[in-house]
């Protein structure tokens, strides 16, 4: 079998229905299979998705096993020769499969992609650099805000390498991670002790230690509504900072003062980031336009506010026979970034978008 796409969905049905249309039509020709994982959403969702989604493996656990072990789960059931671990709140183009496929070699471990968040802008955490000592003061310090395209201050991010161009990246993000099967099999799949937060980071380590080459493919693009099935409250940040702790003591040895310097350092930025988290947009009466299928144009006209191209708040990408996610992921990052953006698909029960501008997800059922 080519590949084995895995996903861990916590709670976010409506996205997860988007992201499987979309995977559908990207495995098309292929030998592949799609195992979802669902962490004890106790929603319904995988109730009414299952007889939308018959091809797909469920496995529904009994409790929230955290994101490690749920895909270490999915994995001893898949038979791909290669994986792909994908987040649920993605939208993947029609290419997406071939183009991985087409670039890996037998020393490429893993293979992220270009991802840009729901209102088309570039995701840094695309790719990265390892956060040894430097890069991680570099980071905390503020200095990788300063300098953003610096060799030597950006490289968390890895900000000297403009998005388009393809190049070896030493960390990869989770929610879009490409791998060989047999290079897990070397390495091990997730370490489980990371109930979630920096695993990726943490493979990414192993399997460059091991002596394998992570890159990070330019040529095609993922759209990522980041972290919707985690809410950004204190708890989040915690736990995400957290983890940066536990992968920091794992993987380098400082002296205790440094070490002591550094947590401190990385607890401060969690409680910063948390104060600064933003309480939502209240709701208003948004002019759309829509564009793209006929068929998704006419289901969603008379719901919407439709207004024209020219004075509309939000655009609505509809995707159908006549219009694909690829055109649509195009059409994204071409947008007027003075609108915010939404997708449909023929099919879904849901608009999902960002009209909050900051390219967080919404959803509007229908």
């Amino acid at each position: 079998m080519d590949i084995s796409v895995i996903i861990v969905n916590y709670r976010v049905p409506y996205f997860l229905e988007l992201c499987l249309h979309s995977v559908r039509k990207a495995l098309e020709g292929l030998d592949a299979e799609i195992i979802v994982v669902d962490n004890h959403s106790g929603d319904g969702g995988v109730d009414w998705l299952r007889p939308l989604f018959p091809e797909v493996n469920w496995i529904v656990n009994a409790e929230n096993e955290g994101f490690s072990r749920a895909n270490n789960r999915a994995l001893g059931a898949a038979t791909g020769d290669h994986l792909l671990f994908l987040n649920p709140d993605t939208i993947v183009p029609e290419n997406f499969a071939r183009k991985c496929l087409g670039f890996m070699r037998p020393h490429v471990g893993g293979l992220g992609v270009r991802m840009v968040d729901g209102n088309g802008r570039f995701l840094r955490e695309s790719r990265r650099g390892f956060p040894s000592p430097w890069v991680a003061f570099c980071k905390l310090s503020g200095l990788t805000s300063l300098f953003p395209r610096s060799r030597w201050f950006a490289r968390y991010y890895l900000g000297h390498l403009p998005p388009d161009q393809t190049a070896p990246a030493p960390v990869l993000s989770g929610a879009c991670f490409f791998v060989h099967r047999s290079a897990l099999d070397r390495v091990g799949g997730f370490d489980e002790t990371f109930f979630m937060y920096a695993e990726d980071i943490d493979l990414s380590y192993r399997l460059e230690q091991a002596g394998y080459t992570n890159y990070y493919l330019a040529d095609v693009t993922i759209v990522h509504f980041k972290g919707e099935s985690t809410p950004k409250d204190f708890r989040y940040v915690r736990q995400f900072y957290k983890a940066m702790i536990q992968f920091r003591r794992k993987h380098f040895r400082m002296s205790g003062l440094s070490q002591a310097a550094v947590e401190a350092a990385i607890w401060l930025r969690g409680v910063m980031g948390a104060v600064a988290v933003r309480a939502p947009r209240s709701s208003r009466a948004r002019r759309v336009w829509l564009t793209g299928d006929p068929e998704g144009i006419a289901r969603l006209g008379p719901k919407m506010a439709v207004s024209d191209e020219q004075h509309a708040d939000e655009i609505i990408f509809c995707v159908g026979d006549e219009y694909s996610f690829q055109t649509a992921i195009e059409a994204l990052e071409r947008k007027n970034a003075a609108r915010s953006a939404a997708f449909f698909a023929t099919g879904c029960h849901a608009v999902v978008g960002s009209s909050r501008r900051d390219g967080k997800g919404e959803i509007w059922i229908l």
